[in-house]
Order: structure tokens, then sequence, then C-alpha cells
């Protein structure tokens, strides 16, 4: 009797432990596709993961997850972002991806001499960013003072590189992850040469901004940058084309002759001096250039057509290569004038 009692109480203790167990470690996510994909939105409460999941067919109930996450005690741990879920695994699995943040990586490219309103459009379009909160944020002066940066806004220190970003990863992160990259590219012999240099950073910055929007080719960015401290030397108004197309609403495209009236202190060919603040966020290259510029005497440049530039250090000149540039474009504009019809 007693032994029977005992085999009795045995099969019972098994079969309490094996309740929790099944619930925990059996398939959770249904067979009918290899993999699912999941996006969290920050701020998502569990029972809206939950719902997520349901509505998104990754799990047809909620019974087990919910016991599981109750039993870890995971239900405030599920992190944001994009997840790819395979099929079959069970309650615990799930959890653990969820909580442990095992979130797929977004892959962005910022490129050189974007504006900071281009970048937040590209991060919203990668990663879901709040591109209003973003742009808030890179004018916000006490954000700014709390990274460390002694500027009016963060243009010119969202470093251009590329980034893995978590999918629904909040624009504060983001800035911090890019003003952190900028720290780190300037490195030390940059900036002593900055210390040792006339200008500030933002000045600096603000230069390079300039010869960003001009440069092509990379043997050419110092240069652009010679002429650019030449001029600024003489005193001389830098009419810079990318100053111009900072402050039209329209661009980038051909500068048009009532453009270079606008009332701006943004606009170069009004008013002599560096703009008020970087028109973009250059990349280290311009930077650097902008520490060095080129041991030359040119006050002039103008477009080959090529990618290229013709430097001249008088105005006649200057005109001469202008008019022979100006032939170029518009022998390109009748050839596809001619192909098109």
């Amino acid at each position: 009797m007693k032994k029977k009692a005992g085999l009795l109480i045995g099969a019972g203790v098994l079969f309490i432990l094996f309740i929790p167990s099944w619930i925990m470690f059996s398939s959770v996510v249904e067979d009918e596709l290899e993999s699912y994909q999941i996006k969290i939105k920050p701020g998502t409460s569990f029972n809206g993961v939950v719902n997520l999941l349901l509505e998104n067919n990754v799990i047809h109930g909620s019974f087990k997850i919910n016991i599981t996450a109750k039993l870890w005690r995971l239900k405030s741990k599920l992190k944001a972002g994009k997840y790819e879920i395979s099929s079959g695994v069970s309650s615990y699995r799930l959890l653990r991806i969820l909580a442990g943040g095992r979130a797929k990586a977004e892959k962005v490219t910022i490129r050189e001499g974007l504006q900071s309103r281009q970048i937040a459009s590209i991060l919203t379009r990668k990663i879901e960013m709040d591109s209003t909160e973003f742009m808030h944020l890179v004018h916000d002066r006490e954000f700014i003072e709390l990274l460390g940066v002694e500027a009016e806004s963060l243009e010119g220190f969202l470093f251009p590189n590329t980034y893995h970003f978590i999918w629904g990863m909040n624009a504060k992160s983001v800035i911090k992850h890019m003003v952190l990259e900028f720290n780190k590219q300037l490195n030390d012999t940059l900036r002593q040469q900055l210390a040792h240099s006339k200008f500030s950073l933002v000045e600096i910055l603000t230069l390079a901004s300039v010869v960003e929007g001009e440069a092509v080719l990379d043997s050419e960015r110092e240069t652009i940058a010679a002429v650019y401290h030449n001029r600024l030397k003489k005193r001389m108004r830098l009419q810079a084309d990318p100053t111009i197309q900072y402050i039209i609403k329209d661009g980038p495209r051909r500068l048009l002759k009532r453009d270079l009236r606008i009332d701006s202190p943004y606009n170069t060919y009004k008013y002599r001096g560096l703009p008020p603040g970087p028109i973009n966020n250059p990349g280290i290259k311009s930077i650097a250039a902008s520490l060095n510029p080129a041991n030359v005497n040119y006050l002039y440049f103008v477009a080959k057509g090529n990618g290229a530039h013709t430097f001249t250090r008088t105005l006649n000149q200057h005109l001469r290569a202008k008019a022979k540039f100006d032939k170029y474009r518009r022998a390109v504009k009748r050839r596809r004038k001619n192909h098109s019809g």
C-alpha cells in the first residue's frame, strides 16, 4: 500500500514538474514559415508585445508566453528592436531573444556632406526614428551642452560613417552615437593643429562643410580649402555655391541669379566671412584639408565638368575658365537634346 502511494506521489510530482517544463520549452512559434519578423517600438508594454506577436501570427495563443514570462520574471525586460524569430522556438527561447536585446541591426550609411535634415530622413526610412525629435535635438541648446559640444547646433558634428543601428532606436541615442564617433575621429593630431590655428572648432567645421560641398576629388580638397583661406585673408566674399544650396528650400539644384540675392547670413555672395555655422556634416578628409590647406595662392576655381576644377589666381583667368565651362555645358545640353529627340 505504501509502495503504491509512493508511486502515485512520485508520478504526481513528475506531472507537476512536467507542466511548467512543457509550457516553457515546447514550441510556441508555429511552423507555417521558416522565420518571422517582429518590430517592437520603444515603450511597448509586455501585453503590447504579446498582442503584436498574436497579430503577426507569430504565436496563436498567449497562455504559454504569459506563464513563462511570470515564472522567469521577464515581463519588464523585453527590449525594443526588429527581431527575426525562427519557427519552432519555445516560449522561453522567444522571451530570452526579446529580453536579451538580440535585435537585428540595420546598416545605415551616412555619406559626407549631408545636412542634418537629410540624415533625419535616412534614419526615419531605415530605422523608423522620429525625425521631428531628431531635428529638435539638433538645435536643443540644453542637449547640445550635455554632449559637451560648444556650438549653436549639432550641424557639422553628426559624423558621416556606416553605422549599425537597432530598429526603433530613439533620436537621442542615435545622435549621441554619431557625436561620439565625431569625437573619436577628431584625433590628437587634428586637435593639436586646431589648437595652433586661429580658428575655433566650429569655424573649421564650417569651412570644412563648404569644402565638402565643393569637392568631388580627394586630391583637390586641400586646394579648395586654400582658395577659401586666401579669400578670407583678403576679406573677399567666399562666394561658395554650397552655402546657397543650404538656404534654398528646393535644393540641391542648379542655382539661379535670384538665389544669390537671398538675404541670409549664410549667403556668402552677399556677406563676407564664414557663414554662422556648418552647412552640412563634413567627413574627416575635408576637416583635415581645412586645417592643412595647400600652399597655393589661388583665389578662384570653376568646375571642368568631370569632377575636377580649374584653379586660377586672377579674375580674368577665372572668367576665361568659366567661359570654357559654360561652353562645355551648352554642348552637353545640345547633345542631350539631340539624343532625346
